[in-house]
């Protein structure tokens, strides 16, 4: 009998967009001899699947179903592919640990954790793997000066808690700063601020195949607009990004190294991306992305199409993968 899956898409933040199109794409390449695919929408006001004749159906958020002209549908997996709150930061995690559904990728533990960029900068840290100088505020009351005399100029203000670069500001000028963290506090209750590393942006991604870490070739990231901003990202002409990447074989055996330490040390599951700044002396961790875009557009295809892996075989590796959890 086939597997009814929920493709969870949406999502509360300004990666929405971003997330459908993942799903979308996600959904061309699920195996239907085996697998029935809903494409649930998650927002604020509700969640639902809408059918091919353009019907909507809310879930019944007292156990995750759907009830479509009569008939109960229960989920045996959950397919996770929101960006942002409240896929990525565990709590949508805890929600399906409750209702007993398995899902794909990280746990909720490790999601909020990997979710929330001062803790995991603080991980990384901990097990060797070089960071920049961060300044963490909680509250929109803070010192200019004693900012500046730790972090220097320029510096990235951004949300502790977010993806995508939403509400990221590249500082260059001591009377901007106070605006930038504002920016950044519209979209958070927290706001990290980290020195300028100057150098290069690279993307690594991992999953697990049969017991076995499968780190896949790095990616270089070459952003047109000042950095690798959230028009960069997913503007069509604002950025190169060239796989494998063009670098010596001693960096990329340190980026894949870090990022299988990340994926083992924060006990990740599924398909993560994390990403680095390399200079000529070391090579600095940026963020772990626990649910990783997968539009066409995006840097993680390329990376399978590189290594050889087809889509259909990681969505559907990732699918056995969490009904082997149950």
């Amino acid at each position: 009998m086939k597997k009814n899956v929920a493709l969870i898409a949406g999502g509360y933040s300004g990666e929405y967009e971003i997330s459908i199109m993942s799903g979308q794409q996600i959904a061309k390449h699920i195996d239907n001899e085996r697998f029935v695919t809903y494409l649930i929408i998650v927002t604020k006001d509700n969640w639902y699947y809408t059918d091919e004749e353009n019907n909507k159906y809310e879930i019944d958020k007292n156990d995750f179903s759907l009830t479509i002209k009569g008939k109960k549908i229960n989920f045996d997996v959950a397919y996770m592919i929101i960006h942002g709150v409240p896929g990525e930061n565990g709590q949508l995690q805890g929600y399906l640990d409750l209702m007993g559904i398995p899902y794909t990728g990280c746990d909720m533990y490790a999601s909020a954790v990997t979710f929330n960029k001062y803790y995991c900068k603080s991980i990384a840290a901990s097990v060797g793997i070089p960071t920049s100088k961060s300044y963490f505020l909680t509250k929109d009351e803070y010192d200019v000066d004693a900012i500046i005399e730790k972090i220097g100029l320029p510096c990235f203000v951004k949300p502790n808690k977010n993806g995508s670069s939403v509400g990221i500001t590249k500082v260059y000028e001591k009377d901007r700063l106070g605006e930038a963290i504002d920016n950044a506090f519209a979209a958070d209750n927290e706001v990290l601020i980290e020195n300028f590393v100057k150098g290069r942006e690279f993307a690594c991604g991992i999953f697990k195949r049969n017991g076995t870490n499968i780190v896949l070739p790095v990616t270089e990231i070459i952003a047109k607009n000042d950095f690798f901003d959230y028009e960069a990202k997913y503007t069509s002409g604002k950025s190169d990004e060239v796989t494998p990447a063009d670098i010596d074989e001693e960096t990329a055996a340190t980026i894949s190294a870090y990022t299988n330490l990340m994926y083992e040390t924060l006990h990740c599951k599924g398909l993560v991306r994390v990403d680095f700044i390399a200079t000529d002396e070391e090579v600095t961790f940026l963020e772990l992305n626990a649910i990783p875009g997968m539009s066409a557009a995006s840097i993680i295809p390329k990376q399978l199409g590189c290594y050889g892996i087809k889509m259909e075989e990681l969505v559907n590796l990732l699918l056995d993968e969490a009904l082997d959890s149950k």
